[in-house]
């Protein structure tokens, strides 16, 4: 499978110049962001892609939009791929509002408010991930598969902090990520 990290948001912006929490509920991509997300979907044009979920964050969407028309690949949301819920970022657009902006992505059971209550811990991060994984595992799901995610979700995963817009290949039975392109 290839995890991508969303394209640059706005509270990546002002996070990185102060590390303090702008206050931004789920933030769209900067023109940087959207940049970096053509680039993703141009370089795994030859990655043997077939099939996309995505985070069901405003930027992660908006990434895995710009990806899947690149690849011509329907998108498939998945709550368990999402950010750990930390920061105000990580405060969620409802399920009805997304469908509107995205009519053609499949919501499946999202409920209309997805997103925790309150912080989400490492080990429950933790244990997200692993359900994540040994639910790949278990539908031999992986072969194909492009994930579009977030900073945290990527790390409790592989290990690796990556970049906006950066793409690991991982392998879950190894549980090993290598650049994917």
């Amino acid at each position: 499978m290839i995890l991508v990290r969303h394209g640059q948001s706005h509270f990546n912006v002002h996070f990185a110049k102060t590390r303090i929490d702008p206050g931004i509920r789920d933030p769209q991509l900067t023109e940087e962001g959207e940049r970096q997300a053509r680039e993703a979907g141009e370089r795994l044009a030859d990655c043997g892609v077939r099939r996309i979920i995505a985070s069901p964050y405003w930027r992660t969407l908006h990434t895995a939009e710009i990806i899947a028309e690149a690849l011509g690949l329907p998108v498939t949301i998945d709550p368990l791929v999402r950010e750990r819920y930390s920061y105000v970022c990580d405060i969620g657009s409802h399920r009805s509002d997304l469908s509107k902006r995205w009519p053609a992505f499949g919501f499946g059971e999202l409920p209309e408010r997805w997103w925790p209550e309150t912080e989400e811990s490492e080990e429950a991060l933790a244990e997200r991930c692993r359900s994540f994984r040994a639910a790949q595992l278990a539908a031999e799901g992986w072969d194909g598969l492009l994930v579009v995610s977030h900073w945290g979700f990527i790390r409790g995963l592989t290990g690796q902090a990556v970049g906006n817009g950066v793409a690991l290949r991982f392998d879950p039975l190894k549980e090993a990520a290598v650049p994917a392109y």
